[in-house]
């Protein structure tokens, strides 16, 4: 890696945060053991322990899912997204102790490699009870390791925002295995609906959340059609409607506008921020900058680009102020393009 990239840049919210998840971990598996033994006397410690951090990271990787939506839906929330990708490494090395244990007790004992073994001890596809879900896991934790791995700034930068986001996108794939996992393997064994009504619940949740915000997301993308006959411009809003250093987030030509309003002028900028497709238009102007909501990067208003020493850059618009409503230019320029803002 480049001297210029830090492991971790821990400030207090990350510190605060990150003490508070690991408690919640400690709290959650010394409480499941706990129990766990009292209910099952007879389970041995590595019985427990397996169960306890699998728990734990399926837990967890519900709550990860449904940060994005609620952060959608409950603007105070954002913290939690800014935050999501410790969460997520932190949930990565759960189901890895989970793994490991699970490893040793079922296939370190054996002549074959443990690997090999979990690939080759169950062949059973064409039996739905004796199917073979160790295999699943093993998929969902390889796309997790993937993740967890590439979660740094470094590889963001150098695999580009769309590469990256594309990447990280895999955790539904891997929750989808996780949960074919859970399914076919424990749910087998179990014949106490707790487990499977709580793993229902789970899946309604994260559904539910996602269709939620999508559905409000659509009514952002319809796209502003009334062009002015002379110019062009697409009439996209009223001054009006826009809170002062906050912005209206519009579609025009199928791309969505943030429209700024700050110091009695308006300019426009792409709405996707360079570092992780944050929504810039639901961010504020601080300091002169445009802030991103989700890990606070800035861009000047009237130029879309970084100030110095930060290199990001995102298109702007041109646009006019006729009778107190903005219009746009459809066509963007080029990222880092100075646009003198419409007064009002």
């Amino acid at each position: 890696m480049s001297h210029t990239y830090t492991s971790i840049g821990w400030n207090r919210q990350k510190k605060l945060y990150d003490g508070v998840m690991a408690a919640g971990i400690i709290v959650y598996l010394g409480l499941f053991i706990g129990i766990g033994s009292l209910v099952h006397p007879n389970a041995t410690l590595e019985t427990l322990l397996i169960r306890a951090f699998g728990t734990c990271a399926l837990l967890m990787l519900h709550i990860i899912l449904i940060i994005g939506p609620l952060c959608r839906l409950f603007p105070r929330l954002l913290p939690l997204l800014y935050n999501r990708r410790h969460l997520g490494v932190t949930m990565f090395l759960v189901g890895l102790a989970h793994s490991g244990f699970a490893l040793f007790q079922f296939h370190a004992l054996g002549d074959l490699n443990p690997l090999v073994s979990v690939l080759v001890s169950n062949t059973r596809y064409n039996s739905l009870a004796n199917f073979p879900f160790q295999p699943l896991g093993l998929a969902a934790l390889l796309i997790l390791f993937l993740m967890a791995a590439t979660s740094h700034d470094f590889w963001l930068a150098n695999l580009t925002a769309p590469v990256w986001k594309r990447l990280h996108m895999l955790v539904y794939v891997a929750y989808g295995l996780i949960i074919a996992h859970v399914v076919l393997g424990v749910l087998q064994a179990e014949t106490s609906p707790i487990l499977a009504s709580a793993l229902g619940a789970g899946m309604i949740v994260v559904l539910g959340l996602h269709l939620i915000a999508g559905n409000r997301e659509r009514a952002v993308d319809r796209p502003k059609t009334t062009a002015d006959s002379k110019t062009g411009f697409v009439d996209v809003c009223s001054v009006d409607e826009i809170r002062e250093n906050c912005a209206k987030v519009v579609t025009v030509s199928g791309e969505r506008v943030a429209v700024f309003k700050y110091d009695g002028k308006v300019s426009a900028i792409s709405n996707v921020c360079q570092h992780q497709n944050g929504p810039l238009g639901e961010g504020k102007i601080i300091d002169g900058c445009v802030t991103c909501p989700w890990h606070g990067y800035q861009y000047l208003p009237d130029s879309g680009a970084s100030p110095p020493p930060f290199a990001e850059k995102v298109p702007t618009f041109n646009l006019i102020v006729v009778n107190g409503r903005v219009l746009v230019d459809p066509t963007p320029n080029a990222p880092g393009t100075k646009v003198s803002p419409a007064s009002i």
